[in-house]
């Protein structure tokens, strides 16, 4: 798209956009990466409804590629970040574009946000969202059979939730058992105690415990891959480390990446092909192709 000297000189600036998903010199790191990430290997269906409220609504990206065609194509649906208090689903573009280009059928919902909700209101926004998506994924080509969870941050947390605490899923007609896997980067999965008054009043005192994944892991959770950044300062990895531990004490199917020198940001923003471009001049941790192998891994559940 750009000849390798235009990287050169403003890689550097790029991945310091990036990884810090502020405004540094003027540059919006979000829509940088999307205006650089390409149009043309998916289609997309913005705005479709999976629920009555305003911000139930969600985007799908359904792969040109050749790679997973027809019915056999795996669903992701990925819940984005922003400590359960930020975040639109249009500023995750890139991911649907870069879960596209594997051939994956890629859903990006909104959902209820602080003020708005506290927990666990964001979760049964979640679990109508996955359930919708289960019901529609013949309609987009993907078998429903393969359904996968996904999330970056807070995002992280709720599809583990998900994937460990049955009830959510099972108030719309579905048990996580269905689940073919479900993928964390970077996510807060046993954060108590609190320390913030934000989160103390996201998360209501009585409902607190409940709201950890990693206590409601049983050894009946469907596969997990689990990614985290060295770097990550943002949620403490040791949030991933102990979860990751739990799992396998449980005997739980799981898969744990370790990203050196990633940062919080750029445990998501390693997805971006923007990014991934950078790879012939900087080190780009491989987050895209790890979750792709996981997901190839399972063909049906």
């Amino acid at each position: 798209m750009f000849p390798s000297q235009y990287f050169m000189r403003h890689a550097a600036s790029l991945v310091a956009c990036l990884s810090t998903l502020a405004i540094l010199a003027g540059c919006n790191p979000v829509r940088l990466v999307n205006t650089l990430t390409p149009r043309n290997d998916y289609d997309a269906y913005s705005g479709l409804s999976y629920g009555r409220g305003e911000r139930h609504l969600l985007d799908v990206y359904v792969p040109k590629t050749s790679a997973n065609t027809g019915a056999d194509r795996p669903i992701i649906v990925f819940f984005y970040g922003g400590s359960w208090q930020t975040g639109e689903r249009d500023d995750y573009r890139f991911v649907g574009e870069a879960l596209a280009s594997r051939g994956y059928v890629t859903m990006i919902p909104d959902y209820r946000r602080y003020p708005q909700t506290t927990f666990p209101g964001f979760m049964d926004d979640a679990a109508a969202a996955v359930s919708w998506a289960r019901g529609h994924a013949l309609a987009f080509g993907a078998d429903p059979r393969r359904l996968y969870v996904m999330g970056h941050s807070a995002g992280a947390h709720i599809a583990m939730l998900l994937a460990t605490d049955h009830r959510y899923l099972r108030l719309h007609g579905m048990d996580a058992t269905q689940l073919a896997g479900a993928i964390g980067l970077a996510g807060p999965y046993d954060f108590l105690p609190l320390e913030d008054r934000t989160l103390e009043a996201i998360f209501p005192p009585s409902l607190r415990e409940t709201s950890q994944p990693i206590n409601h892991i049983d050894g009946h959770e469907p596969p997990i891959f689990l990614a985290v950044g060295t770097a990550d300062r943002t949620v403490d990895p040791g949030n991933t480390t102990r979860f990751a531990r739990r799992l396998a004490a449980a005997g739980d199917q799981l898969v744990l990446k370790r990203y050196p020198k990633v940062n919080h940001a750029m445990a998501v923003g390693s997805l971006a092909k923007p990014v991934r471009a950078l790879s012939i001049f900087i080190t780009v941790a491989p987050v895209l192709d790890d979750v792709s192998a996981f997901i190839d891994s399972h063909p049906t559940r």
